[in-house]
């Protein structure tokens, strides 16, 4: 009784252990950079971006320094956890020790709007996303960024311990 207990113990907690490692390991591998958010003021609400569109403080845009204009990511304020998709479509200058400059509406989202400047995660919103930018980047630098492709886990069958007592029986 006890053996099968501990048995069962050990095999679930293995299995969840297993679980976790993958999960941890596909959030971890979303992430693209960490660091300072700013946001757009008024005065470039009506001006042209980057990409030729017009800005909007409603929008849900941003502006980075090297990401492909029309990115989608997920910026995560570390502060309070909050998060939004914003798409790039705007550039920061080279000199800027921001990571990313988001729309007046995104940064309302992420409750930076008392603060002005927020600590953010910049993530892919999902691993199709991290492939492009992974083919984006395959021949140019990307300093400052954290792009590297995902490897699905190997899978382990389903194994059990098998902890019966075995005798030996002499001749």
């Amino acid at each position: 009784m006890l053996a099968s207990n501990v048995l069962t113990r050990l095999t679930l907690f293995f299995s969840l252990s297993l679980f976790a490692q993958e999960a941890f390991s596909q959030v971890d591998s979303l992430l693209i950079q960490e660091g300072t958010a700013s946001f757009y003021g008024r005065r470039f609400h009506g001006r042209k971006t980057a990409n030729g569109e017009i800005f909007s403080i409603d929008s849900l845009t941003a502006a980075h320094k090297r990401l492909p204009l029309g990115t989608v990511v997920r910026v995560i304020n570390l502060k309070n956890g909050n998060s939004v998709v914003v798409r790039i479509n705007d550039r920061l200058p080279s000199y800027s020790k921001r990571q990313i400059d988001v729309s007046r509406a995104a940064a309302e989202r992420l409750e930076m709007i008392r603060d002005g400047l927020a600590q953010v995660r910049i993530e892919a919103v999902d691993l199709d996303q991290l492939d492009r930018l992974v083919e984006y980047y395959a021949d140019k630098e990307h300093p400052g960024l954290r792009i590297r492709p995902y490897y699905q886990g190997i899978g382990i069958p389903k194994r059990t311990l098998d902890l019966t007592i075995v005798r030996y029986i002499p001749d």
